[in-house]
């Protein structure tokens, strides 16, 4: 029969686990580790020599081997937090002789890809169940996951699945599109879906702070800088994200000499604090949003060109809320769930002619407006169906005014340009299948296009 000695020896582990898609770990039965997989070690950072003989806990965070090894109690598929990110984990101690000599603990992976997507698929069933909203999330800057990004529509399940495929990495995203399309809500989803979301999510809106304050708000001063400047100095916003992810929000209203700070932040990996006499490295992802056409900026000098392709390496563009319609109802019954909960109202659904009033306004305001028409409609309802009597009086007036004011030939015109392009989207811009499906000729489809100038997304 092996002794202890024997099962723990390293050759002949390494034989047994080398091949597996398993990164395991031996502890005895103190919590020293005794024998650590290549690729568990390789998973971690870490050499094998330098963690032999450490206590379990200095070498894997949140582990709860030395508990298995010391009360001999399996632990099957439990979640554990490890570099940022939610993996599976099974602990079992090892009997001999009816002692507890030690435990071993695994988690399963084939490559590192395959970890990401696993990590993400984990985060996704905890959103839906609501598991990141709890105290230490909201702590971190954290409040939405992909569960807040209502939508069914293809471009949203397009973002959806970009934002998986980005998340784990460190690079500069820039989310476009107009106010109130839930740009913030994408950046905290790429920060959550993350391998730094155990670390701070810090938001600045660049257009809110005042010009003669944003470098020291960024950046942060040290003691002495200026008059009033706070005793011990103030750290920025930057180096308050170290670890994580700094979401800058209308970057295309950040002054021009703050341009070229940022560009050498991005650049060095280090920050220069008002008044100091030396940078500081800060580890920090940077997504930006805007609003603003940058491209136009940079042809009039208020944007420069070299920040631009800094921070665009990845981009994705939320369409207008006019420009996906299907998702509508879908929107409109989360925010009606939400706020009867809020509000304590009993309203069980919408009415369908509120629907079709919805699909017709254009939503300048996007989401946000939607979200605040249902608000209102809440207060406003003393029945238990959602009617247009208790919509805001713009909206309820809206359908005629439209018509009203508008030519017939622009209303036909407008309605061909949504149908087309609702078309294309589908098809995702196969020119050929959309004709197809409209009726039309392929080259009659090109001058329609041309026509109403639609881009290709």
């Amino acid at each position: 029969m092996l002794n202890a000695e024997e099962i723990f020896n390293t050759k002949l582990l390494d034989i047994l686990f080398a091949s597996t898609n398993y990164g395991t770990v031996i502890v005895n039965s103190s919590g020293i580790i005794q024998y650590m997989s290549n690729n568990y070690c390789k998973f971690l950072g870490v050499e094998r020599s330098e963690v032999i003989g450490k206590h379990v806990t200095e070498i894997i965070e949140n582990t709860r081997m030395h508990l298995v090894a010391r009360t001999g109690k399996s632990e099957m598929a439990d979640l554990q937090f490890l570099r940022g990110n939610f993996v599976i984990a099974n602990r079992l101690p090892i009997i001999l002789n009816n002692e507890i000599i030690g435990a071993i603990g695994y988690i399963i992976f084939r490559d590192i890809e395959d970890w990401n997507k696993t990590h993400i698929h984990i985060k996704e069933l905890l959103s839906k169940h609501n598991y990141f909203r709890n105290e230490q999330s909201i702590t971190k800057g954290v409040k939405y996951t992909l569960s807040n990004f209502i939508g069914e529509s293809l471009e949203i399940k397009k973002i959806k699945e970009k934002i998986k495929k980005i998340a784990s990495g460190d690079i500069s995203v820039l989310i476009r599109g107009e106010s109130g399309t839930g740009k913030e809500i994408v950046a905290h989803c790429i920060h959550q879906y993350s391998n730094r979301s155990d670390k701070p999510f810090i938001k600045v809106n660049c257009g809110a702070i005042p010009e003669q304050l944003i470098e020291s708000e960024l950046f942060g001063y040290a003691e002495g800088a200026f008059t009033g400047a706070k005793r011990g100095g103030k750290k920025g916003k930057f180096e308050l994200a170290d670890g994580g992810t700094i979401f800058l929000d209308e970057i295309g209203d950040m002054p021009l000499h703050m341009q070229v700070k940022l560009l050498r932040v991005l650049q060095e990996k280090e920050i220069e604090p008002v008044g100091a006499l030396h940078p500081k490295k800060v580890d920090v992802r940077v997504i930006a949003a805007t609003n603003c056409p940058l491209e136009k900026l940079i042809e009039k000098k208020q944007f420069r060109e070299d920040l631009y392709y800094r921070i665009n390496a990845i981009q994705i563009f939320i369409p207008p809320l006019r420009d996906r319609t299907e998702d509508i109802p879908l929107l409109a019954n989360y925010f009606l769930k939400k706020y009867t909960v809020r509000i304590g109202k009993r309203i069980t659904s919408i009415d369908s002619d509120v629907f079709s009033l919805l699909e017709k306004y254009d939503w300048p305001g996007n989401i946000r407006e939607l979200e605040n028409v249902i608000y209102a409609s809440v207060h406003l309802t003393n029945d238990e169906i959602l009617r247009i009597e208790a919509l805001p009086d713009y909206l309820k007036s809206f359908n005629n005014k439209k018509f009203d004011d508008k030519r017939l030939k622009d209303i036909v015109e407008e309605t061909e340009k949504r149908v087309i392009e609702k078309t294309l989207k589908k098809f995702n811009f196969d020119k050929k299948k959309a004709a197809k499906s409209l009726g039309l000729g392929i080259s009659t489809l090109y001058d329609k296009i041309k026509k109403y100038q639609i881009i290709d997304q």
